[in-house]
């Protein structure tokens, strides 16, 4: 990467002068995220598939647009980008968050749930990414994408899910080099536990949510649950500028579960 490239690298989002967009906007880790690029002055497009939770995380918070588009269908990602850049002009930092859980141990896996993470997790963040290179690269910016701590060890009953983020980690070490020459940093942000609807969203029985934030808990030395503003801090610091000199890095935030 060059002088020039490096110092660029999303410089305009963090100083409140970039366009952010970000996935998997209406909840969570999402939401979280797109109200703290917006306190910051940048101008956000908060994507996700159901307008009303859109418009919970917008309201109020400064310069957020919704945009209800599904990721994974076919030729949304491009649509996203056409609409960001005729809204804006420009894309600085694109935040792939976006994702589902469809519990299952091997042996109970159904087509439908394998592809649809899949889809999800994995297929949409890479055409979402590619659709954006033009933009991200005349701006120098900035891919985060974001993966979870516990696919680096075994997760009995989910490892469909652990597998689709473990590859995208993946995914981001190699665009990391693909893209370094075209001035686009790629980093990744892997959530431990997360006080989010993710279980809400899975089906998960209010006693089997409760199981799993026992066993989560037992998993995490800092023996709390994490609060998503707390990734969204990692999440922008690592497209700030001061993060200019960091790519193809994972940072875990998960309370050190991921060394226990």
């Amino acid at each position: 990467m060059t002088g020039m490239n490096t110092d660029k690298s999303g410089s305009t989002a963090a100083r409140g002068s970039g366009v952010v967009v970000v996935t998997g906007a209406g909840t969570g880790i999402g939401r979280a995220t797109a109200r703290a690029f917006a306190a910051g002055g940048a101008r956000v497009v908060a994507v996700g598939r159901r307008a009303e939770p859109l418009r919970e995380t917008a309201a109020g918070h400064g310069p957020i647009t919704p945009l209800t588009a599904d990721i994974t269908a076919e030729g949304e990602p491009d649509r996203i980008v056409r609409a960001v850049l005729a809204a804006h002009g420009r894309l600085d930092v694109l935040v792939n968050n976006a994702g589902i859980v469809r519990g299952g141990a091997l042996g109970t896996l159904t087509p439908e749930a394998i592809t649809a993470q899949l889809a999800t997790n994995l297929v949409a963040p890479a055409l979402l990414s590619q659709a954006a290179l033009p933009a991200l690269e005349r701006s120098g910016g900035v891919i985060v994408n974001v993966s979870t701590s516990v696919g680096q060890r075994a997760w009995p009953g989910n490892a469909v899910y652990a597998a689709t983020k473990t590859a995208l980690e993946l995914l981001t070490r190699s665009w990391a080099v693909e893209l370094a020459p075209r001035g686009i940093r790629v980093v990744a942000v892997a959530p431990g536990a997360i006080d989010t609807p993710i279980g809400e969203h899975q089906g998960l029985t209010p006693e089997r949510r409760a199981a799993v934030r026992e066993w989560q808990l037992a998993h995490t030395p800092l023996r709390r649950i994490g609060r998503p503003e707390e990734v969204a801090w990692a999440i922008t610091g690592l497209a700030a500028p001061g993060a200019s000199f960091i790519t193809g890095v994972v940072l875990p935030v998960d309370g050190g579960a991921v060394v226990a």
